[in-house]
């Protein structure tokens, strides 16, 4: 396929879609919309400093962790399989954070990210997760880890729709170029730098410093590509659609050393990837049940909280004032606006750093105020809740991962397809993700403000109406919709070397940051890795 094939192909999809789109708009009985806006309106709120900040009472404990993410609930994993127990959870806007989950009855579905890939040798902090909680079963002879079979996903994985037909794999077709990069990968897929370490590693920390392949951060993905002559119209849209997928944004905004390191972090790219009905959520509330944290409705009226098993609370952090001798943090109830003053002599602060900047009262002592930010990617993640399932063409069959070539799209995944069943179910999820990377960042956001749920929907159901046409509909009974307008940091041109970053990276003090967004790359292992860090500081001092 060349170029002007592939814009060819892109506009019919285009127009197809739109055309089912008017399908939609015609039902007799529409299927209903939800949109949440994660994180709305409280967040801009606190951006505003517009919430009161008068406490009702005041309490004093050893440790919170302010956040219920992947980098929080691995801190207190450490905590708790160390022995150390004495610790709080403000949840945070949202449960589990980017992993969460949805609930439609007995269905399950991810409103965040859906897999984990398997874990390098690096991430031994996320092997040992995994061990505790049963999902790694061991190592063979050659030292290789064992999962467990019902944890991997099954086949088939995936497949991607082109030319009106599907394919198995997410490449139509491989070209010499194709094989020209993978070939490349190969090579550069246990490669070591100068230093002995590995050139692309996960964690990204754990990677070479060597000045030859450091250069590779100096450049958009895109413009080493074409310095290496790639032209293929099929590779160019694979990488680009592999970079919207884990970076939020495509080859044109990230950095070449990111590009590669997406498929050369692990050295295990063939590896089938851990999944479950409702993505990552499976792990958060796997974690939480291993640490036996307690959920509580409110904050108790005792002054001195200490706790014998962790427990959790539902407010979100409004204002962090570290002084010398503790953090006085100032946390809000997300559902009665309750506000409590917590003195805690230990804070991790395991929240986006572009929400940690508006909370600390001098953010500037933590370079919140002094560096620049990452720029953020906005997100949709969409469940369509269907009471039956869509004809499949003739001698196909309905793969986990479904994506659409030359779609702007991500393409979606089926919940159900990790269940064990002898007929398909009576209901599933597709989950539809969309990286919304037609304009700038910021101009999405300014859009997703003021967007109603019929607005975002035609860009939610792009890649199914591009395979069903507007019969997709017919199925559909309802549309459950995660707008997540920051919803992961780029790793743009300069990243590896960013003051802000290594700032953080680096800081001691009672307040720890815990996030993937200090790497910014967000995956689990990532957000893993700096949150294990974080616990292992504090424990130092105990």
């Amino acid at each position: 396929m060349n170029r002007r094939q592939f814009l060819s192909y892109s506009a019919t999809l285009t127009a197809t879609a739109a055309a089912s789109w008017f399908g939609y708009q015609h039902l007799n009985r529409p299927p209903t919309i939800t949109l949440h806006k994660i994180g709305l309106p409280l967040a801009h709120l606190l951006r505003d400093k517009q919430i009161p900040t008068t406490a009702t009472q005041a309490h004093h404990c050893e440790t919170l962790i302010l956040g219920s993410g992947a980098a929080a609930l691995s801190s207190a994993w450490h905590f708790s399989r160390n022995g150390y127990h004495n610790y709080m959870i403000a949840e945070g806007f949202e449960r589990n954070g980017n992993n969460a989950g949805f609930t439609s009855g007995s269905l399950k579905a991810p409103t965040g990210a859906h897999y984990l890939a398997q874990p390098s040798a690096e991430s031994a902090h996320v092997r040992q997760m995994l061990a505790d909680l049963g999902i790694l079963q061991g190592y063979d002879k050659q030292g290789n880890p064992i999962y467990r079979e019902q944890d991997l996903v099954f086949a088939p994985d995936e497949r991607v729709f082109a030319n009106g037909k599907w394919h198995d794999g997410l490449l139509p077709e491989h070209d010499a170029d194709t094989k020209r990069f993978f070939q490349f990968i190969q090579t550069i897929n246990h490669l070591r730098g100068s230093d002995g370490k590995k050139i692309f590693a996960i964690p990204i920390i754990h990677s070479s410093q060597d000045a030859q392949w450091r250069k590779l951060d100096t450049l958009t993905f895109a413009a080493w590509l074409k310095q290496q002559r790639y032209q293929s119209p099929i590779l160019l849209w694979y990488l680009d659609y592999c970079c919207r997928d884990d970076y939020g944004q495509g080859i044109e905004q990230v950095s070449a050393f990111a590009g590669l390191h997406y498929f050369a972090g692990r050295g295990n790219d063939h590896a089938a990837v851990l999944t479950w009905e409702d993505g990552l959520n499976h792990i958060s509330e796997q974690l939480r049940q291993f640490i036996q944290l307690k959920q509580q409705k409110t904050l108790p009226n005792t002054q001195n909280l200490v706790f014998r098993q962790p427990e959790s609370f539902p407010y979100v952090a409004v204002q962090i004032d570290e002084n010398n001798d503790s953090v006085r943090v100032l946390l809000r109830h997300t559902e009665t606006g309750d506000t409590r003053l917590i003195h805690a002599q230990n804070v991790i602060c395991a929240m986006p750093l572009m929400i940690a900047k508006y909370i600390l009262k001098q953010p500037e002592n933590y370079g919140l105020h002094t560096f620049r930010l990452p720029d953020y990617a906005p997100w949709l993640v969409s469940n369509f809740v269907l009471h039956s399932f869509p004809a499949e063409p003739a001698h196909t069959e309905l793969a986990w991962d479904n994506v659409v070539y030359g779609s702007r799209g991500l393409g979606y995944v089926v919940a159900t397809h990790q269940q064990i069943r002898v007929a398909k179910p009576n209901q599933t999820a597709f989950t539809a993700y969309t990286a919304l990377n037609h304009g700038t960042p910021q101009a999405i956001r300014a859009w997703l403000l003021n967007a109603q749920p019929r607005d975002v929907l035609p860009f939610a159901a792009q890649d199914l109406l591009a395979v069903y046409g507007k019969r997709f509909w017919q199925h559909v009974s309802h549309v459950e919709i995660s707008a997540r307008a920051h919803a992961m940091s780029v790793p743009s041109v300069g990243y590896l070397s960013a003051p802000l970053l290594q700032k953080i990276q680096t800081h001691q003090s009672r307040i720890l940051f815990a996030h993937s967004d200090m790497s910014s790359y967000s995956v689990f292992e990532e957000a893993a890795f700096w949150g294990v860090e974080a616990a292992k500081k504090i424990l130092a001092k105990q």
